[in-house]
């Protein structure tokens, strides 16, 4: 499973840049989608802490259960790679542009 998240965050950002090379409208989505995302994640981690601040329970312990919710993991993990995929872009743009 470890070998398969490694592949995978070094594969999906590869797609993405050679997807909004031939069809531009995807870098359009993948900016949209990490928008989105971004605010879902924020979010909900923002509603969490403020749900254990509210409840006055023990923070390190409870917060943990934002790790089970399947929305902020899916969210997350598009930002991570969306991250990549825009490092990877910075990258490959001033390799072509270096003078």
């Amino acid at each position: 499973m470890k070998l398969l998240l490694i592949i995978g965050s070094i594969l999906v950002p590869l797609v993405m840049i050679l997807l909004q090379l031939k069809w531009p409208l995807f870098r359009l989505l993948f900016h949209i989608l990490a928008l989105l995302s971004a605010l879902i994640f924020g979010n909900i981690s923002s509603t969490s802490i403020h749900e254990i601040l509210i409840d006055e329970t023990v923070f390190m312990t409870n917060i943990h259960g934002v790790f089970l919710n399947p929305v902020f993991l899916i969210t997350g993990a598009y930002l991570g790679l969306y991250l990549i995929y825009i490092i990877a872009l910075s990258t490959i743009y001033e390799i072509r542009h270096q003078k």
